[in-house]
């Protein structure tokens, strides 16, 4: 009898993401997982009616929740329900709750790019010749437009329109600190602003893991793993862009085996923590 624990693997392997391969990673992350545990891959779609088959749900690369958001909202309110073991754990404060924690964490003075979500907030905003709005709920710059500075007053604002607003900030280039857990695992970088996904290996200096693992510590997150994105700006701080925290692409691809075999073993480790 196969006494090993098993996963349901949740992704959307035929998700098509602009310069990424959600189901070649997926593919691969679970084979590895697959040493040690049993494991089943479903859509996003299924798991709230397969989950309790399993001994935990693991959410990997399953698209942005927007597009299946009645599904993922049954999801999280059955596991919830069962207290059902979840990877990443559903009780994130970042991107896994929305957008809104970028107006929170301006509002605290936080290193982020400035962020609000009402007209009467504009003024917070350092002066710009354009402006990013996006949607509070939104994914892969899904609904996210430029603005000149003259169209901020047509912006329809407030508490319930679920819109952000932020400066279109002039950054050298974004980077990417990859953590399981509270463990710092890896990092990568798109030397060029205008390509984001193509991402070549990043040595951070100690200020910045001290400025990666300050937000990694803010969110609520003891097993999962946490992506904490960044752009450096023209005057050469930090500034975070975002936490993803539900189902952060992990670009294993650009990581040598060294690091790819530690990344694995640090996920397996934090299932087999999570499990016990």
């Amino acid at each position: 009898m196969d006494r090993r624990h098993a996963l349901l693997y949740v992704t959307d392997l035929g998700y098509r993401a602009r310069g990424r391969r959600y189901g070649d990673e997926d593919v691969h992350l679970s084979a590895r997982l697959r040493e040690e545990f049993r494991v089943a891959l479903c859509h996003p779609a299924d798991a709230a009616a397969l989950m309790d088959g399993f001994d935990a749900v693991v959410v990997r690369n399953s698209g942005p929740v927007l597009h299946h958001r009645e599904a993922w909202e049954a999801f999280r309110a059955r596991a919830l329900e069962r207290g059902a073991r979840v990877f990443n754990q559903l009780t994130g404060r970042g991107d896994m709750a929305g957008k809104r924690y970028l107006v929170d964490l301006t509002a605290a003075g936080e290193p982020v790019i400035p962020t609000v979500d009402r007209r009467e907030h504009l003024d917070r905003l350092p002066e710009a010749a354009e402006y990013v709005v996006k949607p509070e709920l939104g994914a892969d710059s899904i609904g996210m437009e430029t603005v000149p500075a003259r169209r901020l007053g047509e912006l329809a604002l407030g508490p319930d329109a679920g819109l952000l607003v932020q400066p279109k900030v002039d950054f050298r280039y974004e980077v990417s600190f990859y953590f399981v857990d509270r463990d710092f695992r890896y990092a990568l970088y798109a030397p060029d602003p205008d390509r984001r996904w193509e991402l070549v290996p990043y040595e951070p200096t100690a200020a910045d893991l001290a400025f990666a693992r300050r937000f990694v510590e803010w969110n609520t997150i003891d097993h999962g793993i946490q992506r904490v994105d960044a752009c450096r700006t023209a005057g050469g701080e930090l500034l975070l862009v975002e936490l993803e925290d539900l189902n952060p692409y992990l670009s294993l691809d650009r990581v040598d085996a060294v690091t790819g075999d530690a990344f694995t073993a640090a996920v397996a480790a934090s299932l087999r923590a999570l499990l016990s």
